[in-house]
């Protein structure tokens, strides 16, 4: 199944698996980075582990597990310090125009909590709202148990923060679990299943940019209000 991955290496979604305009990367500091020229890309970040300072822009923010940041296309980041620092990269090839600082940082859990079908919760982090204008970041939160089989509208790509669980597509099933990567292209039906006993998180980015709880059943009706 190439829709999860459990690798090692670094893109873990990218072009050249089939992805083209997210790539999906963790990036490893255990001290001072080189700085990092912003690109053609905008770039969206979460903190999976460790702690740090960076440099974003001109300012200066710190680094512990749920904070997440966006920099838009040409705004150059670096890593001051870190201590075991781990982070998780999506890039957003070919970017609408950067409307606003060029930059944001956002605290998972100052932000407020949503509701998408079968129970699951979800957090906004990065979104058009907080200047990143060609996609949504988020973590989901996923209780025990299978929603019913869905699509997006959206291309999205998500990674495994914590919980066991499986993925379904078109018949076939893959674990997941810490560190598992997904792929869900749009219209591609697909159900994420929390196998327990804990609750199962996830941080997902997709484009364009909307809402999580914007999915349709596989006849095409919507799921949920969005």
């Amino acid at each position: 199944m190439r829709w999860a991955l459990q690798p090692d290496e670094s893109p873990l979604f990218g072009p050249a698996r089939g992805c083209e305009e997210l790539e999906q990367r963790v990036l490893r500091f255990d001290g001072p980075g080189e700085p990092t020229p912003g690109g053609g890309a905008d770039e969206v970040l979460y903190v999976l582990r460790g702690t740090g300072r960076a440099t974003l822009g001109d300012e200066r923010i710190d680094l512990s597990p749920g904070t997440a940041a966006y920099r838009a296309a040409q705004t150059p980041w670096h890593v001051d310090a870190a201590d075991g620092l781990q982070l998780l990269s999506v890039l957003i090839h070919d970017p609408l125009p950067a409307d606003g600082a060029g930059h944001a940082v956002i605290v998972r859990d100052e932000t407020a909590l949503g509701e998408a079908t079968a129970g699951r919760m979800f957090r906004l982090l990065a979104t058009p709202e907080r200047g990143c204008a060609s996609a949504t970041q988020f973590v989901g939160y996923i209780p025990v148990g299978r929603a019913p089989d869905h699509y997006h509208r959206y291309d999205e790509v998500v990674y495994v923060l914590q919980g066991e669980g499986k993925l379904h597509v078109d018949g076939e099933t893959a674990p997941l679990r810490a560190g598992s990567c997904i792929h869900l292209p749009s219209g591609l039906v697909h159900c994420v299943e929390n196998s327990g006993p804990a609750e199962l998180q996830v941080l997902g980015v997709f484009r364009p940019a909307g809402s999580p709880a914007e999915a349709y059943y596989p006849d095409g009706t919507p799921a949920a209000e969005y």
